[in-house]
């Protein structure tokens, strides 16, 4: 690819709102995994009694157990919603891209 198609490229109003989007969603997606994240780890460092609890009875399942799962569901829930982004809306600004390169 020789530098001119690249200038082009640059310079498509699609690929600059594809590269605005997916760095927009990307930002904001790990932002609130890492909000969940820390979240949990600070309530381990600073509320471990919290964790202790058993909210099923006399299981012997801790409140940590599902807050461990859920942030691990959280984190597959991110993953999906940027799979999806990227097959649908991102998928179509590429294909603009490409098409004005040509």
């Amino acid at each position: 690819m020789d530098q001119s198609t690249i200038d082009r490229i640059k310079a498509d109003p699609n690929f600059q709102r594809l590269v605005k989007k997916r760095s927009r969603l990307a930002w904001t997606l790990s932002f609130a995994m890492l909000i969940v994240y820390y979240s949990f780890i600070l309530l381990v460092a600073f509320l471990p009694d919290v964790l202790a609890m058993q909210p099923f009875g006399d299981s012997i399942i801790t409140l940590g157990v599902p807050m461990g799962v859920g942030i691990i569901l959280f984190a597959f829930l991110l993953t999906g919603i940027y799979v999806y982004k990227a097959n649908t809306e991102f998928d179509r600004l590429t294909a603009a891209v490409r098409e004005h390169a040509e």
